[in-house]
């Protein structure tokens, strides 16, 4: 399923935070919203999720739009946020059990569901242990499972890497990567960190509020004249990356 964002801008009080972003989510794709802390990232999400109300412009999953069809669109979407939303003292099954009476499904249905996406997290044998004993890249994939139970067609990551080490940052990237490839599921992460971005993925270089760049990693550095993707983003936004 797409995702298209259609001249969204956003502000708080006079403070402008997003001006005029416009952008299309392609199904079975891995893109990366890549831009500093204070770009604008994260609000970007809270338009996305419904956390924040759309100001102007409008976002369209499938062709339902999210501002006059919420509930529709919203059934599309799974999100992992950037702070981690577990209840630590539930075990991991009951996190997911939870979250699959939230959108209403059938225990038999949610207990088929956290099965299956524990089976694929790797995380069947720690189902009954409280999430708190769990390391965070444990708890970042119980998180995703926890997204997808109720099958969305688009998932939404807010920097899901932050605070994992380097080994549970690449696990976790290559684990979202495999979804897009094995079910088709369309993919935005966020992030500041270049090295969770791969040449071909399709790039949204977000700084300051403005979208500045739209387009897989060759063609960033081929339109930038430079070498990697660090540079190119040096070259678009006068900063540095992590």
């Amino acid at each position: 399923m797409t995702l298209e964002a259609s001249s969204v801008s956003f502000r708080y009080g006079r403070e402008p935070v997003l001006s005029d972003v416009s952008f299309t989510l392609t199904e079975g794709r891995f893109h990366a919203l890549l831009g500093p802390n204070g770009a604008g990232k994260s609000t970007l999400f809270g338009l996305l999720t419904r956390l924040l109300a759309l100001q102007q412009g409008d976002i369209r999953l499938g062709g339902v739009s999210l501002k006059k069809q919420p509930a529709a669109a919203m059934r599309q979407i799974g999100v992992v946020f950037q702070q981690n939303a577990l209840d630590l003292d539930l075990t991991v099954q009951q996190n997911l059990m939870y979250h699959a009476g939230l959108h209403g499904l059938s225990r038999k249905t949610a207990r088929n569901r956290c099965a299956q996406e524990l089976e694929r997290f790797k995380l069947s044998a720690r189902a009954k242990d409280p999430v708190r004993q769990l390391n965070g890249g444990h708890r970042r994939r119980v998180e995703i499972a926890r997204a997808l139970l109720h099958q969305p067609a688009v998932l939404l990551l807010d920097e899901p890497s932050v605070g994992l080490d380097v080994p549970s940052r690449e696990t976790l990237n290559a684990h979202v990567r495999q979804l897009c490839h094995d079910d088709g599921l369309t993919v935005l992460w966020a992030t500041h960190l270049i090295e969770e971005v791969q040449p071909d993925d399709q790039i949204l270089v977000l700084h300051r509020g403005h979208l500045l760049a739209d387009s897989n990693g060759h063609e960033l550095c081929q339109n930038t004249g430079t070498s990697s993707l660090a540079d190119a983003f040096r070259a678009l936004t006068g900063e540095d990356v992590s």
